[in-house]
């Protein structure tokens, strides 16, 4: 009873003071933040406030040249995809002085992965990772506005901006194609060089993460010494070039000014088109490929090779000296090919006819024309287009029907640029009905490029290098040139591997090859070989095939090389009748 009195006297005493009241509304807001929390996990700023916890962040490995463990934490990755991991974070909010060598060698280690960034020299880029800072933008904000002075330039790290001619870029947001820059690309660079006033405005289309360098931590850290550097190596190789030999130093150093260094690694793209592009590529180091993407179907070779090839499915005899036909079997084949391929049933309708009329028949009943019905001396009767036997579907070209199969693409080698060499500076001064509109396609053997937008390039030079440049011309060959070569080392390629085997004696047992997992890739080497063998087998080998871009042409499957049918080695070089004369 003592209780009971006491717990009421003190709910009358707590709904007086508003104390229950108040209990409730904190039960409430503790209910509602671990909601809000747990909504949260997957949010970036939410792993910034609380880190995931592993059972082992840590391990470590004893290593032998330096006789030291070597420890690693896993922890320092930990990121979402995408994102800036947070403890580059903790670096790039560090003063520049505060941050010690192996804290900049791994935020430039992370860097690597922007392609503006990978353009500058190694010094450059460590003096870079020691003065950046990061900045995260949503959408809508402006970042760089037009007509202001310029104190910072940016790389971007994730997200989109859009470049815009308006002050508060609005415009990127009404117009449906912007200017876009997007993950690993820079910007504001001029503005840190020199005391220039901003030309554009640069807006978030996204949420955007940016890695910013101050004008003042520039100039501080001597990073502009860097710059000059890489700047003078440009101007002395413009120099030697012979194309500039008459333009000034001034007018040099503009070109300096306009052009952008990018490096790219072996086998990568550098431009999907440079016919259509409007920059121009100077090939300052290494070198690079310019291919063209063809279509073989539209080829009359092509036509000609594949049916060549399709014809020993059938097993047809090999003409060479050993079983050549006699020359009374060849004249008259001579003169079978001789006349023009047609159908000579027509005249036995005349030999009846007249035969008919003279014994007064009628022509009303229905005749069979079969070839079996002609006269002896005729022949069976001659078709215009040779059958084929083979069960598979066909599609049809201006030169005959074709296996829908052999309908493929192929990329083929067109000409190799050199350093200190130019693409897309052989018909800038044509007019563009003489020009030559083939995609040709750039691709990197190891290379930088200085690339220089065309009406810049134009401003800036003279009458002499315009006298020089209309005498600079590259032919590059026609299609079908480089379908005839494309099948010829094909050919070749063949015959190579055959006679390899023929002449080196095969292994008595197989090598030995450990198991493995199949990856659950897409790439598989077979998708790139055409196997003319495998038309008439069912079921068909299952490979994923690589398309051509419609852009260019209807959608193709891309191969590497083409396996036909052919006769046997032995048959072509007798001499060789076992394996391992090598050997």
């Amino acid at each position: 009873m003592r209780r009971y009195m006491v717990s009421y006297s003190w709910q009358i005493l707590k709904k007086e003071l508003g104390l229950y009241q108040l209990t409730m509304d904190i039960i409430v807001m503790i209910r509602v933040c671990k909601i809000f929390r747990q909504g949260l996990r997957g949010f970036r700023e939410y792993q910034i406030i609380e880190t995931a916890h592993r059972k082992h962040p840590l391990f470590s490995f004893w290593d032998k040249r330096k006789q030291g463990r070597i420890t690693f934490d896993t922890m320092d990755f930990v990121a979402e995809e995408g994102h800036f991991p947070p403890k580059a974070m903790q670096i790039a909010q560090k003063l520049p002085s505060w941050r010690t060598e192996p804290e900049i060698q791994a935020l430039c280690n992370l860097l690597q992965v922007l392609d503006s960034y990978r353009n500058y020299s190694e010094p450059l880029q460590l003096l870079l990772a020691k003065v950046m800072r990061f900045e995260r933008f949503g959408r809508r904000r402006v970042i760089v506005k037009k007509g202001q002075r310029g104190n910072s330039f940016y790389f971007i790290y994730l997200g989109t901006v859009a470049v815009t001619a308006d002050d508060d870029g609005s415009s990127a947001f009404l117009d449906t194609h912007p200017t876009l820059l997007h993950k690993g690309d820079c910007f504001g660079e001029l503005g840190v060089l020199t005391p220039s006033v901003r030309r554009a405005t640069v807006v978030c289309m996204e949420e955007t993460e940016f890695l910013v360098v101050d004008r003042e931590d520039f100039l501080a850290n001597k990073l502009d010494q860097e710059f000059q550097k890489d700047a003078q190596h440009q101007f002395e190789f413009f120099r030697k070039m012979d194309l500039f030999e008459s333009l000034s130093d001034e007018k040099l150093w503009k070109l300096v000014t306009l052009g952008k260094v990018e490096k790219f690694p072996y086998g990568q793209l550098i431009s999907k088109d440079f016919v259509e592009s409007s920059s121009i590529m100077f090939v300052s180091k290494g070198s690079c490929e310019v291919l063209r993407l063809i279509d073989l179907g539209t080829s009359p070779f092509y036509y000609k090779w594949i049916w060549q090839h399709l014809d020993l499915l059938y097993d047809r005899p090999l003409k060479t000296h050993l079983n050549e036909s006699s020359p009374v079997e060849r004249f008259k084949e001579f003169q079978i090919k001789s006349y023009p391929v047609q159908d000579f049933s027509f005249l036995k309708l005349k030999h009846l006819q007249n035969s008919w009329e003279q014994q007064r028949t009628s022509l009303s009943r229905r005749m069979n024309t079969s070839g079996n019905t002609l006269p002896k001396m005729l022949g069976p009767k001659i078709k215009s287009r040779n059958l084929h036997l083979l069960e598979c579907s066909m599609i049809s070209t201006k030169y005959g029907d074709l296996p829908e199969e052999a309908a493929v693409g192929a990329y083929i080698k067109v000409h190799t640029v050199e350093e200190g060499e130019t693409v897309g500076l052989h018909q800038i001064l044509l007019p563009e009905n003489q020009q030559d509109m083939r995609p040709l396609i750039l691709v990197s053997l190891g290379a930088e490029v200085i690339r220089v937008r065309k009406e810049k390039f134009c401003e800036l030079i003279d009458s002499k290098v315009t006298e020089k440049l209309s005498r600079f011309k590259v032919n590059y060959p026609s299609d079908e040139d480089m379908c005839q070569k494309f099948l010829q080392e094909n050919s070749w390629n063949i015959f190579r591997k055959d006679l390899q085997r023929l002449l080196v004696k095969p292994r008595q047992r197989p090598p030995f090859t450990p198991i493995r997992p199949k990856k659950k890739g897409i790439y598989s080497p077979k998708s790139l070989i055409l196997d003319l063998c495998s038309f008439n087998k069912e079921p068909k080998p299952c490979h994923p095939v690589f398309m051509a871009p419609q852009k260019y042409l209807p959608p193709l499957r891309i191969v590497q090389a083409i396996t036909a049918p052919r006769y046997k080695i032995q048959e072509l070089l007798p001499q060789y009748k076992n394996a391992g004369v090598l050997v």
